[in-house]
């Protein structure tokens, strides 16, 4: 498969799915709260995806090579749980993290994004995982111009977390999206600045970095699709959808609602 450029066309398909995706993540926003269960977030998301925005959801029944189908139309992932998580009938409880990851399809394109939230009051290194998280992708966003390269934006993620002392897994990664759900390329949260594909405007690509407050390797549950940190330790993961333009980037997956841009990311150009 080989990188899509999109024509003005389809950034506009492009910035409606990103919008819509960061539209439904502001519609769950207030109803995460200690009781509710993710498998009614995951009801409540389906149902505002299909009948407010008339888009469809990505994550239902995709089933890449080798995996089955996946059951749901958002992931969930709690804690330790580092991506895919499927949601089910246990209560949210006061203290959990948890990253709500979505992806809408609407006229075509795709528009995926995910954020974490903070299930009541939580530990303060919980609240400083999700914290630095978040600025990690950002970090990653600002070297986002048309001739950097994928591997200044893993550089970026990687050594700000690990100055911090959190770990960067290392098997999942950000990608290329926009007809399809995952096209070319890999977008790594770590690596060396110089390296990998060059950015080209038109490109449209996926940082979500999943960083642990422990060790970085994880491990694959029995359902096939739910990924864990192997030590137990807490994981946290940000996610925007990111154009790539001829004089830096813009964000697709941001609203009005959206948790505040980092006072370091100076306005993109």
């Amino acid at each position: 498969m080989t990188i899509t450029i999109k024509d003005s066309e389809g950034i506009a398909g492009m910035r409606l799915a990103g919008r819509l995706a960061a539209e439904l993540l502001d519609y769950l926003t207030p109803l995460v709260k200690p009781g509710i269960t993710t498998n009614e977030l995951d009801r409540l998301a389906d149902d505002y995806t299909t009948r407010v925005q008339g888009a469809i959801s990505a994550p239902l029944n995709y089933a890449p090579s080798g995996h089955n189908p996946y059951p749901k139309a958002i992931c969930t992932s709690i804690n330790q749980q580092v991506c895919h998580g499927i949601p089910n009938d246990k209560p949210l409880k006061k203290g959990d993290i948890v990253n709500i990851d979505v992806t809408v399809i609407k006229d075509g394109w795709h528009g995926d994004s995910s954020r974490m939230f903070m299930v009541g009051e939580v530990p303060v290194a919980a609240r400083r995982l999700c914290n630095l998280t978040y600025e990690a992708m950002w970090r990653g966003i600002t070297k986002v111009r048309e001739g950097a390269f994928l591997g200044d934006i893993g550089h970026a993620i990687q050594t700000f977390a690990e100055a911090q002392g959190l770990s960067v897994v290392r098997e999942f990664c950000g990608h290329g999206i926009g007809r399809a759900f995952h096209e070319e390329p890999q977008v790594l949260h770590y690596g060396k600045p110089g390296t990998l594909d060059r950015l080209q405007a038109g490109m449209t690509i996926t940082i979500e970095p999943m960083l642990n407050a422990g060790r970085k390797e994880v491990k694959e549950m029995g359902d096939g699709w739910t990924i864990v940190t192997k030590d137990r330790s807490l994981s946290a993961q940000w996610e925007h959808t990111v154009l790539v333009t001829p004089t830096g980037y813009e964000v697709l997956t941001l609203s009005a609602s959206s948790p505040p841009i980092p006072a370091f990311v100076k306005p993109a150009a």
